[in-house]
């Protein structure tokens, strides 16, 4: 009795679970789904972005944005300060506004361009704050390097112009997009000269910056490509961080002071920099696509082409 019960009661469990797998099967994905999905992979756009994703996680851009954020806030604002000192300029105002700085931190800045005399930084200041920026460039060559599959040039004294070129080109860049842009507002028709200039100054720094980086590895036609999705790129980024930082870095300054401040724009770097390499990754994967635009960069590539860059193919 007891065996014939237990066979019934796995009978019963037997027929109780089949109504629930029953239920369950709906829920997986329809057989139509896989066709579908799959002709929109094939497809141009499937494609592009499939594999720039597929591109964008194997090679780690998620860290390497933060890296090269880092680096960035290291780098590039001591130069700053460099730059207004060597200028004999005490009035930080211009470079607070150029970087909307609060007010509740702009006396941080103040303290440190007027307590930095030019012979404070003398020869051996600069060269040190110079040698230190490089880093950047460094973690930016790395970058690039693997996402064109290519290898990283050799480090020497010949090449340290490449990464000194590419910090101050970066450091310029903040400071024309203010100063360069705004002049350009009361220009009609109004509104519209600022976002092209943007544009162009966005397409010639991604542009440039990765064709020195790597010695002229990678001919500048296949760096277009992801040099003009950047600058599109930013025409929405730009806009909307000029909307939220200045209140981002206010709250920041009442909350927790300097500190703070710093904080905000490390997040504000590192959308920056996360921008610039998934566009560079997305230039690859549109630069070694199979499809006809694909085709139609590569044909006027020189005879010899990176190795390695097949994410698109």
């Amino acid at each position: 009795m007891t065996d014939g019960a237990g066979g019934t009661s796995d009978a019963g469990a037997g027929e109780a679970a089949a109504p629930a797998s029953e239920k369950a099967a709906p829920r997986r994905r329809p057989a139509w789904v896989q066709p579908v999905l799959g002709r929109l992979l094939s497809r141009w756009p499937g494609r592009i972005v499939s594999n720039s994703v597929a591109a964008f996680v194997r090679l780690d851009m998620f860290d390497r944005s933060m890296t090269i954020a880092a680096q960035f806030f290291t780098s590039v604002f001591p130069i700053l300060i460099l730059f207004t000192t060597w200028a004999d300029s005490r009035d930080a105002s211009w470079l607070a506004d150029a970087l909307n700085v609060p007010d509740e931190t702009r006396s941080v800045l103040e303290d440190a361009i007027q307590g930095s005399e030019g012979a404070a930084f003398g020869i051996a200041g600069t060269v040190i704050v110079l040698a230190s920026a490089t880093s950047l460039s460094r973690a930016l060559t790395r970058a690039f390097a693997a996402i064109w599959g290519v290898a990283r040039p050799r480090s020497s004294l010949g090449s340290a112009w490449r990464w000194l070129a590419v910090v101050v080109v970066l450091t310029i860049s903040i400071v024309l997009v203010h100063t360069a842009t705004e002049p350009l507002d009361v220009v009609p028709p109004r509104g519209l000269l600022p976002p092209v200039a943007s544009f162009a100054l966005d397409v010639a720094v991604a542009l440039f910056v990765p064709w020195v980086l790597l010695s002229n590895v990678v001919h500048p036609r296949r760096l277009a490509s992801g040099a003009l999705v950047f600058a599109l790129l930013m025409l929405a980024v730009r806009p909307a961080t000029a909307a939220w930082l200045p209140h981002a870095l206010e709250v920041s300054a009442d909350r927790y002071g300097s500190l703070g401040v710093a904080f905000t724009y490390l997040a504000c770097l590192y959308t920056a920099s996360l921008c610039f390499l998934a566009t560079a990754v997305i230039g690859q994967v549109i630069v070694n696509d199979r499809g006809g635009l694909g085709a139609w960069i590569r044909q006027g590539d020189r005879a010899s082409e990176p190795s390695g860059a097949s994410d698109g193919q």
